[in-house]
């Protein structure tokens, strides 16, 4: 942590957010991590075949169900425009479905990736043996863990709604809080895994990513980014794992 700790909030904020991106090279340069990083790959881009696929269908029937039709040019605007809208909730979707649902489907496999990218930076291997029923007793662990986390911030994120309630100030503090959550959500799940394994408990975890704000918010924001990237989004899964890992090693924490 040292050439870290030298650096002022912003170069944190930078050094947090370019982690997910630099992960790729990370990558690159250990093929043997390729192969625990294919099947989260195909589990998102099957959740987002799914959720495209599904969503469109469902909105688009809605849509055209619930706006008059016309010849008129209005409402061929009109028709145009509940597209878009359409389009963009669709859109929302597949950001939810790759945040909370693909993390959750893929849990087990990240938590391997998790700790195969610590033995590449720590060099130091399990010792443990590889037993089916431990690793079976471990996924479940995990997708208890993970189950909690998501629902507390779908719990999160449904009370964040009542905010629109107070005039003008609840709807300008809405998008800044719910962001602020999500990325609060996202640190925590990708850097949960380290602390999984390492078996400690959420305060543990909570105070590390307070004692490195500005580094974790980075990250965080640079994981939304990654997300919001059409494609990209294919891999914000394995590169938010790689690059929580690699990020807890720099402060020290691995």
């Amino acid at each position: 942590m040292t050439t870290i700790a030298a650096k002022n909030p912003v170069s944190k904020f930078v050094y947090g957010f370019l982690c997910p991106f630099r992960s790729f090279g990370f990558v690159r340069q250990n093929p043997a991590l390729y192969k625990f990083i294919i099947l989260p790959f195909l589990i998102n881009t099957v959740t987002f075949s799914l959720v495209v696929y599904f969503g469109l269908n469902s909105i688009f029937s809605l849509v055209m169900s619930k706006v008059p039709q016309g010849e008129a040019w209005y409402w061929l605007i009109l028709n145009y425009l509940m597209i878009a809208v359409a389009i963009l909730v669709v859109f929302v979707l597949v950001f939810f479905s790759f945040a909370v649902v693909g993390s959750l489907i893929a849990s087990p496999f990240n938590d391997v990736l998790s700790e195969r990218t610590a033995s590449i930076l720590t060099g130091k291997v399990s010792e443990e043996p590889f037993l089916f029923s431990v690793m079976l007793l471990d996924a479940r662990r995990t997708l208890v863990v993970e189950s909690k986390k998501i629902g507390v911030f779908l719990v999160g994120m449904l009370l964040l709604l009542f905010l629109h309630l107070i005039p003008v100030l609840g709807s300008a503090l809405y998008p800044i809080l719910s962001v602020g959550w999500t990325v609060f959500f996202l640190v925590t799940e990708y850097t949960g895994y380290v602390f999984t394994r390492k078996r400690y408990d959420f305060s543990r975890q909570r105070q590390t990513v307070f004692k490195y704000f500005a580094l974790m918010f980075g990250f965080g924001v640079g994981l939304l980014c990654v997300l919001a990237i059409p494609f990209l989004q294919f891999m914000c899964i394995p590169l938010g794992v790689v690059g929580a890992v690699r990020l807890l090693d720099e402060v020290g924490e691995l």
